[in-house]
């Protein structure tokens, strides 16, 4: 296998994945606190699961970020 080429398919899906939750996240939080559904000092519960489907394989990352 080669690596340097793996690497590169890796960061490329990783930068899609990147620019486009966070886009997401923005344009959300950005709406939610301008009609008032969220405040200064929120705490708001994120998570993203990552599944490698032809194995089967899923990983899940959860964090809470404080809206300020």
């Amino acid at each position: 296998m080669d690596e340097d080429n793996l690497n590169i398919e890796i960061r490329k899906f990783l930068k899609k994945v990147g620019i486009s939750s966070q886009r997401i996240i923005e344009t959300t939080l950005t709406s939610k606190f301008q009609n008032g559904e969220i405040q200064i000092d929120d705490e708001i519960e994120l998570e993203m699961k990552l599944s490698i489907n032809n194995f089967q394989e899923n990983h899940l990352v959860k964090e809470i970020i404080k809206i300020k």
